[in-house]
């Protein structure tokens, strides 16, 4: 069985400086309740790994409680790949009705899915089919909360690796209140985070 406290044990600290985003105002009025039970209902019987998941509730971001099926093996896919694809088909999946009837909703969409690092790529970087940036803004925010708040993908709560399917630098992105509060405006464009050298390889460039 894959464990999330094994798989966070094949990370390292990237060192990445947090990016600052600047916010003026709280999140507007709503009279939907964002109550959800712990486990959403159709989940009891899930073998997985306990997880927050980013949610929208009341214009900002709510995390709730889902038990995520454990990801199935693919070669030459690594722990925190396979971690991140979970997440994300998390984050796409059908709310429950505990949770519709909440006000939460979702605004990922299908088809989103997590790539292995490129060679140079920051230790626990992702690579999505889509560039980060490219993203609806709610929808970056939904994914960054949730990848930051997970052990195995970004090594303990901050900010979290993300690039796209070219070959672009990846960008460190942060969850913060102020993201929290306003996904509809936040995260801003992330930090580059230059790619790591090879200690094999010749120095320069």
């Amino acid at each position: 069985m894959v464990a999330v406290a094994a798989l966070a044990s094949v990370l390292s600290g990237c060192g990445i400086r947090a990016t600052t985003v600047p916010v003026d105002v709280g999140p507007a009025p709503s009279r939907v309740s964002c109550d959800t039970p712990d486990v959403p209902s159709g989940q009891s019987g899930v073998q997985g790994f306990r997880a927050k998941i980013e949610l929208v509730c009341g214009s900002q971001l709510v995390a709730v409680d889902r038990v995520v099926p454990v990801p199935e093996k693919r070669t030459g896919r690594e722990p925190v790949t396979l971690v991140a694809q979970a997440l994300l088909e998390e984050l796409e999946r059908p709310l429950s009705d505990q949770e519709r009837e909440g006000g939460f909703t979702t605004v990922v969409r299908d088809g989103l899915t997590a790539a292995p690092a490129r060679p140079g790529d920051p230790a626990g970087a992702v690579r999505l089919s889509r560039k980060p940036e490219d993203l609806p803004p709610v929808a970056l925010a939904q994914i960054v909360c949730t990848l930051s708040a997970s052990d195995a993908v970004s090594a303990g709560p901050g900010p979290v690796v993300l690039g796209g399917p070219d070959a672009d630098p990846p960008r460190a992105w942060e969850c913060t209140d102020a993201v929290r509060s306003r996904p509809e405006s936040a995260p801003t464009l992330g930090e580059l985070v230059r790619p790591t050298a090879s200690p094999s390889g010749s120095p320069g460039s």
